[in-house]
């Protein structure tokens, strides 16, 4: 339903000038940011490759909330990261900061009262700190090992005081510092699919054999003589709409469909065997191959199914309504 609009066209007019000049101000901040970046960032990823432990990345208010967002883009591209409230470090959590861990820290201003506790803790226990702000003469720039200094720009808000161009360009300088240190270690895409099993490119990179598990159950399957009955008999039973046709010695000599066994119907169906109506050389794939290029093959083959093979003798059959069910395909 379309909802009735109260405001005047000059109301209108006047509020999307206003978000197009939120998202310019936006704009212009990043162009700022890109143009401030030196080789502090660079020695902030020294910093960290040095080191054996975590990433504790910690901030207060906005700053905090697009930390955790830093920390979770951290470890989900090689750098081992968490977010903790610098509050709750004062309370107990200082426990959290091993040795062997580096310390990100957040605060426009660098003078986040919250931070103070965490900050002098890290100072005493040699601790480095990487630190966010826009200040690097504040608190918290003083007591870091590396400082990435965020250009003074103004907010979006029209009081100055909401936190919106400030928090757009940490989140930016978070994302720069993970993609760097992401190139730095050589994180594949292969690595974060392991990283995102429960994602779409979690799953299209994994396994034909970790999709089939350990209880896989073998395709239906006739031999070359099979009668046409037989065929049939198996393509019903095995309601995957295809059966394997086995040689003598269990290799996969071909494959009958149901449309193959429509065909069929125009001829003599009492005379068919297996061999007589099946597709050889049908097309396969290996357990080991990703289930990407599993789908690879069923959409610019335009078919169905096909036979995983292992050894030449087929251990499954995989069908595109099954991976379209488990999210494979969209």
């Amino acid at each position: 339903m379309t909802e009735t609009l109260h405001s005047t066209p000059d109301e209108i007019a006047a509020m999307t000038d206003r978000a197009r000049s939120v998202i310019r101000l936006n704009i212009e901040a990043l162009e700022a940011l890109e143009r401030t970046v030196d080789g502090a960032l660079a020695r902030a990823v020294d910093v960290i490759m040095s080191r054996p432990g975590y990433v504790v990345v910690t901030g207060m208010g906005k700053s905090g909330h697009i930390g955790g967002k830093i920390a979770a883009t951290l470890a989900s591209t090689g750098t081992n990261a968490f977010f903790v409230h610098p509050a709750e470090m004062s309370h107990g959590d200082l426990g959290m900061l091993r040795p062997d861990v580096t310390v990100l820290a957040i605060s426009n201003s660098g003078e986040s009262r919250e931070l103070r506790d965490p900050l002098l803790f890290c100072q005493r226990n040699g601790i480095p700190i990487i630190a966010i702000t826009q200040r690097p003469t504040s608190f918290l720039g003083r007591n870091a090992a590396v400082c990435l200094t965020m250009p003074k720009v103004a907010e979006a808000c029209p009081n100055g005081l909401a936190p919106t161009t400030s928090t757009l360009m940490t989140l930016a300088l978070g994302d720069a510092l993970a993609m760097v240190l992401m190139d730095r270690r050589g994180f594949t895409a292969l690595d974060f699919g392991l990283h995102h099993p429960g994602g779409a490119l979690g799953m299209s990179l994994q396994s034909v054999r970790e999709w089939m598990g350990d209880n896989a159950a073998a395709p239906a399957n006739v031999a070359l003589d099979a009668s046409f009955s037989e065929v049939v008999s198996a393509i019903t039973q095995g309601r995957k709409g295809a059966v394997a046709v086995l040689n003598a010695d269990g290799t996969l000599a071909g494959i009958v469909t149901d449309g193959d066994l429509r065909r069929a119907f125009q001829r003599d169906v009492a005379s068919l065997k297996a061999a007589d109506i099946m597709g050889a050389n049908p097309i396969t794939v290996d357990p080991d191959a990703r289930m990407s290029d599993v789908v690879d093959l069923l959409t610019a083959n335009k078919i169905s199914n096909l036979f995983v093979v292992e050894d030449g003798r087929p251990t499954a059959i995989v069908h595109i309504a099954e991976l379209m069910q488990a999210g494979y395909v969209a």
